[in-house]
């Protein structure tokens, strides 16, 4: 396991970017700072034990995904302040420097829970 952290909150705006525009949802740490904290979902501080890779498998509250690209960016910013967008668009190449690319369905705002996991695991 790469990371593991466990979704204690979201912000009042934090399931807007989940349409066909931007198809992505934004992730940090729950002392994110508060004019960040309402588009973001929250979760528990984690170490990212390994940096993750394309072909690893993320887990978002049970659902789970390939991870198809990783912005040079959301390596240092995910071990920093548990922060990157998670994007559902599955490319090759991530659009920007703080995204992780992701191949599945996009996750429903039903799908994000209070509770749930966001972790990193290694692929096979």
């Amino acid at each position: 396991m790469k990371y593991q952290a466990t979704v204690t909150g979201m912000g009042d705006y934090a399931c807007d970017f989940l349409n066909d525009a931007c198809n992505f949802i934004i992730i940090f740490n729950d002392d994110a700072p508060p004019e960040l904290a309402e588009i973001c979902v929250l979760h528990s501080k984690s170490e990212l034990k390994a940096d993750p890779a394309p072909g690893d498998i993320m887990r978002i509250c049970g659902v789970e995904y390939t991870i198809s690209a990783v912005g040079w960016e959301a390596l240092n910013t995910l071990r920093q302040l548990g922060h990157c967008t998670l994007c559902f668009n599955g490319t090759p190449e991530a659009e920007r420097p703080g995204m992780i690319e992701l191949v599945g369905e996009r996750i429903t705002e039903e799908q994000l829970k209070k509770g749930g996991t966001i972790e990193i695991i290694t692929k096979d």
